[in-house]
């Protein structure tokens, strides 16, 4: 039987970089001190039971779990940040925190574009033409806002640090070093991104919502946020067989506009900023077991061992 290839993940946060594995997490970032700080923790049956592994209803699992840990990795590094390395928000106040970021998001992407269907099928006079316009305005409010976004500095170094996570994790998966060196050399783009998530996102609702037509404005709306669960699922599958078959040059090509997309939320980093990614990647396969803990004594001191995030 081949071996059951592992997945890692992760994303970027403030000057910092979490990645997720397939029973723990940990973020690494760095402090204003320039010391590096990491925690990790291990991962409920939530993220990690059955229900992952069973086909479309991962990915709505997989949506919810990059929404949670996240969020919890941005606010900690926030705290960081500043110099705090203990988590000062609540659990209930991060969640609250977090719907209410999600629910403006939802409202802005799938509800917002669907308020023009009705001139534009007086317009165009073809439902069809009317949802897959629809489709293109709800890409273009995102990239948009990716790119606008992009232009601030803090930001940029954010994307820096997604390019660094992606350099690493396509080491890891290459069997290369662990090292900024051998890690410089991968591409900052990579076919499992969250940014390509979004893209796929983007078309398969053209997709699903095409059927429906164009109904009354109420069940429009709420067609379109209810069928946000089954369009993720979709889109998972769609990422997850990219990635199965990244060496293809079919997938390669099919992927290509995902790639290209990633040149919005990624930047070329610095070694200081794949150390980091190289640190919280190291710090989940030590956990895990996949790897021995092995540095300087300079490197396990500046490790600290912290309580997990709450």
């Amino acid at each position: 039987m081949p071996e059951r290839r592992i997945y890692y993940g992760g994303q970027a946060v403030i000057e910092g970089v979490m990645i997720r594995g397939p029973s723990s997490m940990a973020v690494a970032c760095r402090k204003p001190d320039g010391d590096i700080i990491v925690r990790s923790e291990p991962l409920g049956s939530v993220y990690t039971g059955f229900v992952r592994r069973i086909p479309f209803i991962r990915g709505i699992v997989v949506m919810w779990e990059t929404l949670a840990l996240g969020f919890r990795a941005l606010m900690y590094s926030a705290d960081v940040a500043i110099g705090v390395e203990e988590q000062r928000a609540s659990p209930l106040q991060m969640r609250l925190t977090m719907f209410f970021a999600l629910a403006v998001a939802l409202l802005i992407v799938f509800a917002v574009p669907s308020l023009v269907n009705g001139p534009l099928e007086d317009l165009f006079g073809s439902e069809l033409v009317v949802v897959t316009v629809e489709g293109i305005l709800r890409l273009a409010i995102v990239v948009g806002y990716v790119a606008a976004i992009g232009l601030l500095p803090d930001v940029r170094r954010i994307y820096a640090y997604h390019g660094a996570e992606h350099k690493s994790i396509h080491a890891l998966e290459n069997g290369d070093r662990l090292e900024p060196e051998s890690v410089q050399k991968y591409p900052t783009a990579h076919v499992r991104c969250g940014t390509s998530f979004l893209l796929t996102v983007g078309v398969v609702s053209i997709l699903v919502f095409a059927p429906l037509g164009n109904p009354d404005l109420w069940l429009r709306v709420l067609s379109r946020i209810a069928l946000i669960p089954v369009i993720a699922a979709i889109a998972y599958e769609i990422i997850r067989l990219g990635g199965a078959f990244e060496s293809s040059p079919i997938t390669r090509a099919l992927m290509w506009p995902n790639l290209a997309l990633q040149s919005l939320t990624t930047r070329q980093p610095d070694d200081k900023q794949v150390e980091v990614a190289i640190r919280a990647l190291e710090e989940v396969l030590v956990t895990e077991g996949a790897v021995e803990r092995a540095g300087t004594a300079e490197a396990e001191a500046a490790t600290k061992a912290t309580p997990p995030l709450d």
